[in-house]
């Protein structure tokens, strides 16, 4: 009787101290939504008080950059097609630094993955370096390595295929020792019984069992860096994004130019997207029959 007393008093104690600790978090977290709501509304005045002109008057106009662009480029109708050819090799060339970059960064997301992971790392000791080499490289922004390529090399596609490259190690880097921590390290320690080199373990032991998930996510991959590398462009990197940032900047006279590259840019995006969500979908549950 004693014992069960005992059971109920310390069940009942464990009852209130969860009850208590409850009541701490909804408490705590009611102070911290208080303290996140009271900062944004300050930055927003803040933010509203420095600008030009205030949020209230200048939301009202959100639409008539817009409306500019489409009315001139509807008044030029006719020269769309056009400017729609004369823009074309810009965006190959856009589409260009997407390709080469990817398939730089594929190459060395790939080496930076195997070197990284336990179990397939040829220098063991080594693994923490590469795993920082991979942070540092997604770490930077791409528009930060163009700059400072651009400052370096000069304005042109090359600084902005480099940066998107450095970009696109470090994440497929991390992605892919991702995908290699769930693969069987079991046909590798079998090739190693047999006398394979480590690239031999490798190409023969891993790269089929994480071969489809590598390329689904190089596709991905190259998806982001079309449009990486039409911002940067933004920033003399060439490309598409140079004409439209040099169309943008000309302003009233030039918006028919603008809207054509638009067009040409979101059409693009969109036929890439549906290709490359087609065959990742494909990799990822097979070929129907």
């Amino acid at each position: 009787m004693t014992d069960l007393t005992a059971g109920a008093a310390r069940l009942a104690r464990i009852r209130e101290d969860y009850t208590a600790l409850t009541r701490r978090k909804r408490v705590y977290g009611s102070i911290l939504l208080i303290l996140f709501v009271a900062l944004m509304a300050a930055g927003f005045r803040t933010a509203d008080a420095r600008n030009a002109g205030s949020f209230a008057d200048g939301w009202r106009r959100i639409l008539d950059y817009p409306s500019e662009v489409l009315a001139e480029a509807w008044a030029e109708i006719g020269q769309l097609p056009a400017h729609l050819a004369h823009f074309l090799p810009a965006l190959i060339e856009t589409l260009n630094i997407a390709a080469a970059s990817t398939l730089i960064g594929l190459i060395a997301g790939t080496f930076l993955a195997l070197m990284s992971t336990r179990g397939m790392a040829l220098w063991p000791a080594l693994i923490p370096l590469f795993r920082r080499i991979s942070d540092i490289c997604r770490a930077i922004p791409e528009i930060v390595i163009a700059l400072v390529l651009i400052f370096v090399l000069g304005g042109g596609p090359v600084p902005a295929m480099i940066a998107i490259a450095i970009h696109t190690a470090g994440a497929l880097g991390k992605l892919f020792s991702e995908v290699n921590e769930n693969a069987s390290l079991k046909p590798v320690e079998g090739l190693q019984s047999v006398g394979a080199n480590w690239s031999q373990r490798m190409y023969l032991g891993v790269i089929p069992q994480v071969g489809p998930n590598y390329v689904s996510y190089a596709l991905l991959r190259f998806e982001i860096n079309i449009r990486a590398s039409a911002i940067l462009g933004f920033v003399g990197a060439g490309g598409i994004g140079y004409e439209l940032r040099n169309a943008m900047s000309w302003g009233q006279g030039r918006y028919d130019e603008a809207a054509a590259i638009f067009l040409l840019l979101f059409v693009t995006i969109v036929v890439v997207d549906q290709i490359s969500g087609h065959l990742r979908d494909r990799l990822a549950h097979g070929v129907k029959a």
